[in-house]
């Protein structure tokens, strides 16, 4: 069969004859119909996220570690519990019992596979706890998973939606997808405390931060109070990290803010069966909008490299005919 095989750190994959899967008891083979590729799955193959030391162990190795498949009676699946060296960009993979489950009527293949980037956006619900009416700010909204988080936070009855980036013509775009207020962060720090306070409304109620880095360090500064008031409670939900893995935090910025910094997985294990319901009814009826740009899997070396897809999930799909 055809797969994308990587045989080096930081290495782009290349479409290459592998040996066809052979399932061992307690695994089944599906055909795969979509893959998505995003930043994880990326920074994974570069070495550098935290969770690269077994993929980068077993090289050569196929990217991405779960999709959209089919099971030999047709069922559409998505699946997981991949392990390096297999991975999901592939024409057949084999998955243990238990780590596959049917994809809902009505969702194509290609919109499934970008459904876990849908999912990161209800992290303001389950792991802040967003109420109607509340302000919700966006850092990183230009991106795929930020521009799905408009949406949501819109979905979930936020009251003021405000959104950041650094692309102008994205941010642009924002207002029809729920903004109320955009934020180009491509400022000096002055400027762009003053933007998040003008923006804030009477205030953030909740940020789902996909940035970290320079704009989250300045957005605390922000919310920092300059007199001895205390700062109105905001909640920061952590889920990415775009603009930076590390910053300074000084302690004023929690003591006198009402700063409280959550990871997107708070919660995420209780909540997760209710999000993905959500998430999966808005899409079918049409609310919630997940753009996704699909490529050949034989086109994988020109896909991987591709740096035009703002706002778009790159969807892999293998072409079983070939």
């Amino acid at each position: 069969m055809k797969a994308a095989v990587v045989d080096r750190r930081g290495g782009v994959p290349e479409y290459r004859d592998v040996p066809d899967p052979r399932p061992a008891e307690g695994q089944a083979v599906l055909r795969v119909e979509a893959v998505a590729v995003e930043n994880v799955d990326r920074a994974i193959v570069a070495g550098t996220h935290y969770t690269a030391a077994p993929f980068q162990a077993a090289l050569p190795a196929v990217p991405c570690f779960d999709g959209v498949g089919r099971t030999v009676d047709g069922t559409l699946v998505g699946f997981g519990g991949l392990e390096p060296p297999q991975g999901a960009l592939a024409e057949y993979v084999v998955v243990p019992e238990g780590h596959w489950a049917p994809i809902p009527e009505g969702i194509a293949p290609e919109t499934a596979a970008a459904l876990a980037t849908a999912i990161t956006g209800m992290s303001m619900k389950t792991a802040a706890n967003l109420q109607s009416g509340e302000t919700v700010l966006v850092q990183g909204a230009t991106g795929v998973a930020g521009r799905l988080a408009v949406q949501t936070a819109r979905l979930l009855g936020a009251g003021r939606v405000v959104a950041t980036g650094r692309d102008a013509a994205a941010l642009a775009s924002l207002a029809e997808l729920g903004a109320h207020a955009v934020i180009d962060t491509n400022m000096s720090d002055e400027d762009l405390v003053r933007a998040y306070r003008d923006a804030a409304g009477d205030g953030y109620d909740v940020v789902v931060d996909f940035l970290w880095g320079r704009p989250t360090r300045v957005l605390c500064q922000a919310l920092t109070p300059e007199s001895f008031a205390i700062g109105r409670p905001v909640r920061l939900v952590q889920v990415g990290e775009a603009a930076g893995e590390a910053f300074e935090l000084p302690a004023r910025a929690l003591r006198t803010s009402g700063l409280e910094i959550y990871g997107a997985a708070r919660n995420l294990m209780d909540g997760m069966a209710d999000a993905y319901a959500q998430v999966v009814e808005w899409v079918r009826g049409g609310q919630l909008m997940i753009d996704v740009t699909t490529m050949p899997l034989r086109d994988i070396a020109t896909a991987w490299q591709r740096t035009d897809l703002r706002g778009s999930r790159l969807v892999i799909v293998p072409d079983h005919s070939a």
